[in-house]
């Protein structure tokens, strides 16, 4: 009897082996049914595709049937008719300005700065102008599908506070300028405040701190060599404005004989953890300093436009595979934070600028805005594609409204269709932060009339 009970069990255990060992791993979440567009090495789009998530992490990346063969999970997201997609990547920004938002348009940057923008900031910026800023900026990039920003601006220990309750992920850097500002009034103050920031946030699974000096015009050569000291002992990314104008270019070789990007170089400023902003007046030599020294780039068409400033050589950065990623910069100079309208108008304006339309393609915007704005960001380990071992920052986005009927080509769909209200559903973390439309982790109604609070006290500082 006893070898009949052996028997029985090894005959069930060869018909049922996955029954018998549960060989379904259970995961946390499972996004599935949609068109997985991966932005991986070999820029894989899977048609009936699924991510299964475990934790923070995208544990596997295949069709609906292979994952659903072998992951269970407690939470499914249903992405029929939708596509699943890296989240989108903000490279450059100064995400409190939401709240200046339309005071200074239609000038130049340097008038803009220095008769309305300065001033302004100096009468109205505190920590908590800060905190409802950035909670309505976040909350307007999680609906247009941005799942990390980098950003540069006062008070930045408040911005990765809000960031972080709100699960968005962010490189966030504290400016440090050469004049008294509304959180730090020396550079003394401004190093000590950012090194305790570092050390504060360097080992948070969302925020990655940095410093951020404003520009070379703006802080001295001693004060740049000491950021970059600071930097190397701390190992934290720099974020810093770098040849916006011409004016600044020309200035710059006045003043030190050299050209911003050159100028960096000579001090011995630029290595794998700089973010430079704009690069909009370089050279083929500068891109070759910026490329050997493996510096991020963030372009920022949109407000480099309405501010004239002039049209960064994308498509010669490109062709050296330069790591440059699509920024918004601050919605007081864009006006907006919508990354979608950022891929549209960079496929564009180079393709008008240059006289060629094969330049900066629809699937280069794209990139530019997930996996090679990771690069920019030199995050592009954890983020910036659908692959396993990366962090779950996964959006679904709606493909089958009047704008999108009928589809051909996904990524000529993506950049040159889509809209920042076709994001339905954003997965940060592996956490979902938005689902159908509803943000989960901010109050829309709290941070609209908080930030509406702030209008009438702007408009009287402006007036005085």
């Amino acid at each position: 009897m006893e070898k009949l009970h052996i028997l029985l069990f090894v005959s069930v255990f060869l018909i049922f082996p996955l029954t018998i060992l549960g060989q379904k791993k259970p995961v946390d979440l499972i996004v599935q049914n949609g068109t997985v567009v991966t932005m991986d090495a070999s820029r894989r789009v899977i048609e009936n595709g699924a991510v299964a998530v475990s934790k923070n992490e995208i544990v596997a990346v295949g069709t609906t049937t292979e994952i659903n063969q072998k992951f269970t999970s407690r939470q499914t997201i249903d992405a029929r008719g939708k596509l699943v997609i890296p989240g989108l990547v903000n490279a450059h920004t100064h995400v409190p300005m939401t709240l200046f938002r339309g005071i200074a348009d239609d000038l130049d940057l340097n008038e803009w700065l220095t008769k309305f923008i300065f001033p302004a900031e100096a009468k109205n910026v505190t920590e908590d102008f800060v905190r409802v800023g950035t909670r309505l900026g976040l909350a307007e990039m999680i609906r247009g599908g941005t799942t990390t920003f980098c950003d540069m601006y006062y008070f930045e220990d408040a911005v990765a506070d809000e960031t972080f309750k709100a699960g968005m992920r962010g490189v966030l850097g504290e400016t440090i300028i050469d004049f008294p500002v509304p959180d730090n009034k020396t550079h003394a103050e401004a190093m000590a405040y950012t090194e305790k920031f570092i050390n504060k946030w360097k080992n948070n699974s969302l925020i990655i701190p940095a410093l951020a000096p404003h520009s070379p015009y703006t802080v001295s050569t001693e004060h740049l060599r000491n950021v970059k000291r600071l930097s190397e002992r701390l190992n934290a990314p720099v974020i810093i404005h770098v040849s916006e104008t011409r004016k600044e270019v020309d200035d710059s070789v006045a003043a030190k004989k050299f050209r911003p990007v050159e100028y960096l170089e000579s001090i011995g400023f630029l290595n794998n953890r700089v973010i430079a902003a704009h690069t909009i007046h370089i050279n083929d030599a500068e891109i070759d300093i910026l490329k050997k020294r493996e510096v991020g780039a963030a372009h920022n068409p949109q407000s480099n436009m309405k501010l004239a400033s002039g049209v960064a050589p994308i498509p010669q950065m490109l062709l050296k595979d330069l790591a440059v990623g699509l920024g918004t910069d601050g919605a007081a100079s864009n006006n907006d934070l919508n990354l979608w309208e950022e891929m549209d108008t960079a496929a564009k304006l180079h393709k008008v600028f240059s006289g060629d339309p094969k330049v900066v393609t629809a699937a280069q915007a794209f990139e530019m805005a997930t996996i090679r704005g990771a690069r920019a960001l030199h995050l592009e380990k954890i983020i910036g594609s659908l692959e396993v071992g990366k962090r779950a920052d996964l959006v679904i986005v709606d493909f089958d409204d009047l704008n999108q009927t009928p589809f051909y080509n996904v990524y000529s769909h993506l950049v040159y269709a889509t809209k920042a209200n076709d994001v339905r559903t954003v997965i940060i973390d592996g956490k979902i932060v938005m689902r159908d439309r509803r943000l989960l982790t901010l109050d829309e109604n709290v941070i609209k009339k908080d930030a509406n609070a702030y209008r009438q006290k702007i408009i009287t500082s402006l007036s005085n």
